[in-house]
């Protein structure tokens, strides 16, 4: 491996273990920066407000108005004057738009005993250099001091100037220079403080909620993903947030704000019987429209409850309509057919079942990392032979099918997942960590050994190689099997079902042993054929390995994607590409002859060209990975309320009372319910490629949707699996107008867009 390549990964590490979220990308000016507004008197009944705009910049010309702040000013008829040019703007046609200085002349007139200082309100909304979106509406607040004159109460457009003396236009001049000049920029640095810009209250009406209440001034917003509640004693239920904007930030992208004037969020809140009060603590941060960004504000208040429950919300209400009818149904869901078929079949055939099951599961995205790791095992090793290459593979797959095995009656037995407990933040990093180390290892940074006194005590039974052990490929096994795919099927979900309730852990676990082996019988295909077809050593096998070490960083980013921003996992993917293309020989001249330089070539100039795509994305603002660029596609509107377009939008609850609070709340509503976590590949298969099917939506839009977030697999996650015998995301339940569970129509495991809206059809048919 040359140093050229070594010296681009070690940049890569870098950039993945420190979560760098900039980009090598030209600055982005804030609209305070593109636009400067200045404000001077021309004389005592006329303003003039000057534009400047930033190089490459430009002001909307039917976006601009002008309104009177101060009090007892009256604005006569002003007009724009012509655009500097045109906008072309998809389907809206060309825009008129101002470049470089735009000036326009504002008459005003004051009442009596009107102060000659007045501020003026100036709308206005502005682009940057394409492709980045415009921004949203801005507002500016200026402030010009007026000449003194002895009458000004006529119409401002027909009023000659005051007449005076040489020595009084002496004194007009200087109040000019000594007052007007320091208030020219006065609107950049004149913002609120906090405390008034979002006045905050609060209120403990019941036991069993907590009112927040933000005062929210003009110009000023809120995000709602930057809120958090703490409670002490007692805990807090899912906050039910009100609807919000959508708003593109220059910082975050879209993000979703408040910025109405009174924001009231409830926080649902479960005190002991002898809590007489709470301590509660209150982060939140806001912006103003005029470029300040204000850093995270922290508050705390302490609340007296009231002596006695003064609520009393129920679960279940009375139906109020009743359509789409959701009727009871007999039907048996996929799990508990293959929970009956434990129960019946015989073992043989219980058996051979559960393989065919696994053979299935074997081509779905949780099992898919596998096949890198297992294959960059193979390839690390030195005198590398078909049947060294069968024994390591058998090795890793055995111990996979083992752990899932274990691991089904573990959780079969106690009632909970250790697949799910395994995925928390210290774990995940661990692994993405070793897939890290073990790519430089392919890269040519060092050899992975074993010290040579275990390499001793193993010789006997252990294959020690470059590329690991026979031990250390049986540890990668169990680890790919509780780490790599822990999202749940409905044959897992039917045999832990089986195991739960007859405690039988022989023939569950045999079951899912004999699963685990399906799921690992393509993988062992694969590992063969990688010892018989890989290249010897040379040349061509550097280059396999590095093919490899690409792929372990691949599956380092992607085992550590639920734990970043999407801007950041753009970023490393982008980066991955683009230096994987430029070793590829992308931008490099290719010899006539050189077929297969060729096909490397042309490999690597897709992978250039998705990777370019992923930067003008994160530069753009874009949060999706496989759709970079739909942020110039999407309609973007500041007024738009969260969730609009292909998304599915869904009421978030946690644990047992935010459902039970959501049901009471469904007014005779069918509901849906989702579990979903950052880590689990199937839940977002759902949400990208089920969810967004418009007639999925279409059916689902007489629903209540809830979605519970079980990322943190917390005691009220818990009790939630355990309240509905689940194990794990994902799954997805559906509840009827009197909030009782259709048990049949329970979804677990990834369900394409036509078979859930034929899922859909047949619950809601009388």
């Amino acid at each position: 491996m040359n140093i050229r390549f070594s010296h681009g990964f070690i940049l890569f590490l870098g950039l993945l273990l420190s979560g760098v979220s900039s980009h090598s990308v030209a600055r982005l000016l804030s609209h305070t920066e593109a636009f400067e507004l200045q404000a001077q008197a021309v004389d005592a009944q006329t303003l003039q407000l000057t534009w400047k705009i930033a190089d490459g910049y430009w002001l909307i010309r039917d976006k601009i108005t002008v309104s009177a702040k101060t009090d007892g000013v009256d604005l006569g008829a002003w007009s724009l004057p012509p655009a500097t040019g045109t906008w072309t703007a998809g389907g809206l046609g060309d825009i008129e738009i101002y470049r470089d200085l735009v000036q326009l002349t504002v008459p005003v007139r004051l009442q009596p005993s009107t102060e000659n200082a007045i501020t003026l309100l100036v709308t206005a909304q502005g682009c940057p250099p394409e492709p980045d979106p415009c921004y949203p509406s801005f507002q500016r607040t200026v402030t010009a001091v007026l000449p003194a004159v002895a009458d000004i109460s006529s119409d401002p457009s027909s009023v000659a100037p005051a007449k005076s003396d040489d020595f009084s236009s002496l004194k007009v001049a200087l109040r000019q220079q000594t007052e007007t000049a320091p208030l020219l920029h006065q609107a950049d640095d004149d913002f609120l403080p906090p405390e008034q810009a979002f006045a905050f209250s609060t209120l403990a009406p019941y036991r069993d909620r907590i009112i927040v209440q933000w005062q929210i001034a003009p110009g000023y917003y809120l995000y709602q993903d930057k809120f958090k509640f703490t409670v002490t004693p007692g805990q807090l239920g899912a906050v039910q947030y009100p609807p919000a904007k959508t708003k593109d930030d220059p910082l975050f992208g879209r993000v979703a704000v408040y910025d109405e004037a009174i924001l009231e969020i409830e926080l649902p809140l479960q005190p002991s019987d002898e809590t007489q009060q709470v301590h509660l603590t209150v982060q939140y941060q806001g912006c103003a429209e005029a470029g300040l960004c204000y850093p995270p504000i922290d508050l705390e208040e302490t609340l007296t409850l009231p002596a006695v429950f003064s609520s009393t919300p129920s679960p279940v209400v009375s139906p109020v309509e009743t359509s789409p009818v959701v009727s009871p149904s007999e039907k048996r869901t996929e799990q508990d057919q293959i929970a009956d078929l434990l129960k019946d079949g015989s073992m043989w055939y219980v058996l051979l079942m559960f393989f065919g099951f696994g053979l299935l599961l074997a081509f779905t995205p949780c099992v898919f990392p596998m096949i890198p790791i297992l294959s960059s095992i193979i390839a690390g090793q030195d005198n590398l032979t078909t049947r060294s290459a069968f024994t390591m593979s058998l090795v890793y797959v055995l111990a996979m099918a083992l752990t899932y095995a274990l691991a089904g009656v573990f959780a079969g037995i106690l009632g909970e997942s250790l697949q799910t407990a395994l995925q928390t933040p210290v774990v995940t990093v661990a692994f993405a960590l070793v897939f890290v180390a073990l790519a430089l290892s392919m890269f040519g940074f060092y050899d992975l050994q074993l010290p040579n006194s275990w390499q001793t005590r193993l010789s006997q039974w252990s294959n020690s190689q470059q590329g690991g052990t026979l031990a250390g490929v049986a540890i990668m096994g169990i680890l790919s099997a509780l780490i790599v795919g822990p999202c749940v099927a409905a044959p897992l979900a039917g045999a832990l079902i089986y195991i739960g309730q007859t405690q039988d852990a022989v023939l569950g676990g045999f079951a899912l042993f004999s699963m685990g082996l399906g799921m690992g019988a393509p993988l062992l295909l694969i590992g063969t054929s990688a010892g018989r077809l890989l290249p010897k050593a040379g040349l061509w096998m550097n280059q396999v390995k590095a093919v490899f070490g690409v792929l372990l960083l691949a599956v380092a980013i992607w085992l550590s994607s639920w734990l970043l921003s999407p801007t950041v996992e753009s970023l490393l993917w982008a980066v991955l590409l683009i230096v994987s293309a430029v070793f590829m020989g992308a931008l490099e001249p290719v010899d006539a002859g050189a077929t297969w330089r060729k096909m490397w070539k042309g490999l690597g100039i897709i992978l250039l060209l998705y990777g370019a795509m992923l930067l003008i994305g994160v530069a753009a603002g874009s949060r999706s990975v496989w759709q970079p660029l739909s942020v110039f596609t999407a309609s973007v509107s500041s007024n738009s309320s969260v969730g609009t377009g292909n998304a599915l939008t869904f009421q978030m609850i946690k644990g047992n009372d935010g459902l039970d609070s959501a049901l009471a709340n469904a007014q005779g509503r069918p509901v849906m319910l989702d579990f979903y976590a950052d880590w689990c590949v199937s839940c977002k298969e759902m949400e990208h490629f089920t969810f967004t099917d418009s007639r999925v939506q279409a059916a689902l839009a007489d629903f209540v949707r809830l979605q519970t977030d079980v990322t943190a697999n917390d005691a009220a996650d818990k009790a939630l699996y355990q309240r509905f015998g689940l194990f794990g995301p994902p799954a997805i339940l559906f509840f009827d107008a009197r909030g009782e569970e259709q048990r049949g129509y329970r979804v677990v495991g990834f369900m394409t867009a036509d078979k859930f809206y034929q899922h859909i059809t047949e619950l809601k048919q009388p």
